[in-house]
């Protein structure tokens, strides 16, 4: 380590963090039930460490040579690397990595490497060597020190095969580690007689004694249950021993928190993947209540408290990377508009079967077969005090009449860590009830904090729409036996709330295309004409992306309605701006007409002239460019209008010159097309019909539809022929019915995972050109 003396030299500066030369993760090995990666440390005297990151599994889950095996495996075994980008020169990840992991890597470990350097480092610290304090405060554009390579990409993302899992949302992972969120989760998913499969992450040290409990329960009564062994814990060890600003002696001191570590539910969430693809997953549930979602400030640094990897973004930034790459599985948490009290009353009243399985203690220790809590932590005080506070009895998940008293008597002399409104409400509670005694002037201060045994609806960190629709209801019902109301966040006060009533309740969850919600009725920043002047101007500050969606009004057979293009068109940016981060895109309004002379011989087609349609698109994108936009994706629902789009588009770019471009489902043919059963199926066959089902089957008239599946005369005028040419007709010549394909092959399956296709490329598109500028988009810069 460079000079890290606080002592005489002033604060360690953030150059001075960097101790290592290189950390090198890989190469990485697949095998059918087995992950392993190399971990190497590069010194700056030239010494060279190295361990390994290894997952195990009970059931074969990878293929050997299967490319998006070894992909997802690379993925797995760089999230424990994430937490060092402070500390080293440069990181090498020796595997698979197309251009959304490595986006996603970058990313994460710039947050992470922010988290780390505020809540470790500038924090008091009891891991840090007396000569690495005080750390300088320095605010940074950047924080991660490490330069990232990928050097079997060399220097470009490789072409990892897209493929959309085959999963079932109705099938759910519980990401499962004995504690109260993981029991509660599973307890309510069960009661909702949903599909659950509680996986357990066996890390390889004392941390497993807190989920053993509960591991052996489960095993013997849920057929589903399975477990995932990993030795991150040694890593991560490992890791801590390269550091030379770690005490010599950091497993000796004792505390309630990592001495460094701030992304690690990652690599529980990434480990059990696997197990999601080959069971054909769709949901994965996290179990973080409301007091996890923060966004705090430190002397001008914005960061996320140290709990990032346990919020709401993080759900979100998951789902999201997952949509990107097609990994067909959401992650979300059930308990956000929960306190940490409020979870403990309804599993203890509720769930006591579960309930007794509970260890929420690190620093737990075997008795024989059975794991029992140590009664001197943080947690415990913690949990023995929600537990009388809710009338329930602490033996009941393992403490002893000892244990109890002495942590009554902790959490009078040292409290708890929770947020204020848990710690004043649950000191009130003990108090009224006379389990603690407080000093008079103590007392008087104490008020009770009723919000905190209410379901709190926050916009930021427990909307409504943050679960899927079909959840909600359910789930509301059974929270409101045991809450004592419900609130919505305005401003900085809380008030009363009745969710069943706010349209948002059906409102889609962003991360899934169920077709069973509908749009919010509200004002959403990102969408273009529900902005005052003012609002647009602030957001065109942030937000240099628009979407364009652009439809038709046309014959559709005999069975599907004549605004089909539009509808699919508006949907489609909808969904798509919805599932982007934050700021989002703006959406701007639809354009529903579009030329589709082809169609004029059958009643209720309206179309417009090439000219018109490009003229109107050139004035739409040349206002939006003096505005601000600099990116514009125009999303194209029907494939007449491509000429007239693509000329507009020309147009734009040569006078604005700005980025354009039009997507008529090039982004997501090619997969739709191996799904579906039917060549020159381009017009109410089995895509549109399908989709249609997806969404509205109530506008879907199957007792009508006929299928024609045109056969041409030459082989190059096959309309879905990857060397088909372009050629026009009217669509009475080739069909009576209007209709080219096969809508009785369609089905609202096919069409859920046809969305899925289509929104997952163009929000990986979207996503990448959000993030880069207009020099960048021309030209790769790493």
């Amino acid at each position: 380590m460079k000079s890290t003396s606080g002592n005489g030299n002033g604060p360690v500066s953030l150059d001075q963090l960097v101790v290592l030369d290189r950390l090198t993760v890989g190469p990485v090995v697949v095998q059918p039930d087995r992950v392993s990666a190399r971990y190497s440390v590069t010194h700056p005297d030239g010494r060279e460490e190295q361990t390994e990151l290894v997952y195990k599994f009970e059931e074969p889950v990878f293929e050997k040579d299967d490319p998006a095996c070894l992909n997802l495996a690379s993925m797995m075994v760089v999230q424990v690397a994430l937490n060092y980008g402070l500390f080293c020169k440069e990181i090498l990840f020796d595997g698979v990595y197309d251009g959304a992991d490595q986006r996603f890597i970058r990313e994460m470990m710039e947050n992470t490497s922010r988290e780390i350097y505020v809540n470790k480092l500038l924090e008091p610290n009891p891991f840090l060597t007396t000569d690495s304090q005080p750390v300088a405060i320095e605010r940074q554009k950047r924080y991660t020190q490490a330069s990232l390579q990928f050097p079997e990409n060399d220097g470009n993302a490789v072409s990892v095969s897209w493929k959309l899992w085959e999963t079932d949302r109705n099938r759910h992972v519980v990401l499962s580690s004995g504690g109260k969120d993981s029991l509660l989760t599973y307890g309510l998913l069960r009661e909702l007689d949903k599909e659950v499969h509680p996986v357990f992450v066996n890390e390889s040290g004392r941390h497993w004694f807190t989920a053993l409990n509960a591991y052996r329960h489960f095993e013997k009564t849920v057929p589903q249950t399975a477990r995932v062994w990993v030795n991150a814990d040694r890593v991560f060890a490992f890791m801590l021993r390269q550091l030379s600003f770690i005490r010599k002696d950091f497993a000796a001191v004792r505390s309630d928190e990592y001495p460094l570590r701030l992304w690690t539910v990652a690599v529980f969430l990434f480990g059990v993947l696997p197990v999601a693809r080959r069971r054909g997953i769709g949901r994965i549930l996290i179990g973080d209540e409301h007091d996890t979602t923060r966004r705090v400030n430190f002397r001008g640094i914005t960061h996320y408290d140290g709990l990032y990897d346990q919020s709401r973004y993080f759900d979100n930034t998951m789902s999201r990377y997952f949509l990107r790459k097609g990994w067909s599985t959401a992650v979300f948490s059930i308990l956000r508009p929960l306190s940490e009290m409020l979870i403990e009353s309804i599993l203890a009243q509720r769930y006591p079967d579960l309930l007794a399985h509970q260890v929420s203690c690190h620093a737990a220790h075997k008795e024989g077969e059975q794991v029992h809590p140590c009664g001197k932590c943080e947690k415990c005080r913690r949990i023995v005090g929600m537990l009388l506070a809710v009338d329930r009895d602490p033996s009941l998940c393992g403490y002893s009449s000892q244990q109890i008293a002495a942590c009554l008597k902790k959490i009078v002399a040292d409290g708890v860590h929770q947020e204020a409104a848990g710690v004043q409400h649950l000191n009130w509670v003990l108090a009224e009830k006379g389990v603690i005694e407080l000093e008079p002037a103590k007392v008087r201060k104490l008020k009770p904090r009723p919000e905190v045994m209410q379901l709190r609806f926050d916009p930021e960190r427990s909307p409504v729409t943050g679960i899927p629709v079909e959840l909600r209801t359910g789930l509301y019902r059974i929270w409101m036996q045991h809450a004592t109301g419900a609130l919505t966040r305005k401003g900085r006060n809380w008030l009363p709330y009745d969710p069943l009533r706010d349209p948002e309740w059906t409102a889609e969850y962003a991360f899934e295309t169920d077709g069973t919600g509908s749009a919010s009725p509200y004002c959403s920043p990102h969408i273009w004409s529900q902005l005052t002047w003012p609002e647009a101007e602030d957001r065109l500050k942030r937000v240099d992306i628009a979407i364009l969606p652009v439809g038709a009004i046309e014959q559709h057979g005999h069975h599907l309605p004549l605004d089909t293009d539009a509808y699919d068109a508006e949907y489609l940016a909808r969904k798509v701006a919805e599932a982007c981060s934050e700021p989002r895109p703006f959406l701007l309004p639809l354009i529903p007409y579009g030329v589709s002379h082809e169609h004029d011989d059958f009643k209720g087609t309206i179309s417009l002239r090439n000219e018109t349609m490009a003229a109107m698109v050139y004035d739409v994108g040349m206002a939006a460019a003096r505005n601000g936009i600099r990116k514009l994706v125009i999303l194209n629902g029907h494939g007449g209008n491509g000429p007239a789009l693509n000329y507009a588009a020309q147009m734009i770019n040569r006078d604005a010159q700005i980025f354009v471009c039009v997507d008529t489902g090039e982004t997501s043919d090619v997969d739709i097309y191996r799904l579906i059963d039917t060549p020159n199926d381009i017009h109410a066959g089995e895509v549109e019909t399908s989709t249609s089902l997806a969404l509205r089957p109530d506008r879907v008239r199957m007792e009508r539809a006929v299928a024609f599946v045109p056969e041409f005369s030459n082989r190059y005028l096959n309309y879905t022929s990857k060397r088909g040419v372009s050629w026009y007709s009217y669509t009475q010549r080739i069909s009576e019915s209007g209709v080219l394909g096969d809508p009785t092959k369609a089905s609202a399956e096919k069409g859920h995972r046809i969305w899925e296709m289509m929104i997952g490329h163009l929000v990986a598109l979207v996503e990448d050109l959000k993030s880069l500028t207009l020099d960048e988009i021309y030209q790769r810069r790493y």
